[in-house]
């Protein structure tokens, strides 16, 4: 194999390009010191209140030892506390969690926006379904589960 050969391939293309997708929402976020990863435990601890651990690492598709540095980072920060509930803690944002996730909102989708810049909105929708297909029918390959949250 040729290094233009392993440069069109698409596991090199998907990581390259998530390389990108991290640097725009990184540089989005600068200012909040926010990576996408604490983004998406905001996001996920705000709409479902009381979640555990495990149920929050499923709904990112995250293992066990990214999901437990990623808490600690924003518990140390104080957006996130675990809170005793019988025999598990659950998760909470603190107000402080409430009010970061509010400036990371319009960052969050500044960014989104500027990732798919390049490509038109028909071009934008092919490539949400091509990579929700790939997902899909890939999923059991995985090295973390992913159970969407219910709505």
């Amino acid at each position: 194999m040729t290094p233009n050969e392993l440069y069109q391939r698409p596991g090199f293309l998907l990581r390259r390009m998530y390389q990108i997708a991290a640097a725009v929402f990184e540089n989005a976020c600068a200012d909040l010191g926010l990576t996408t990863a604490q983004y998406g435990v905001l996001i996920i601890v705000h709409s479902e209140p009381g979640i555990d651990q495990t149920r929050l690492a499923r709904a990112l598709a995250f293992d066990k030892v990214t999901v437990m540095r990623v808490l600690r980072g924003l518990e140390e920060r104080g957006v996130v506390q675990r809170v005793a509930s019988g025999r598990q803690k659950t998760l909470a944002l603190t107000d402080a969690g409430q009010q970061l996730l509010t400036q990371a909102r319009e960052r969050a989708e500044v960014a989104s926006k500027r990732l798919m810049s390049p490509l038109d909105s028909n071009d934008q929708a092919q490539l949400v379904r091509l990579l929700k297909t790939l997902v899909d029918g890939l999923a059991d390959e995985a090295r973390a589960p992913f159970v969407p949250l219910e709505r």
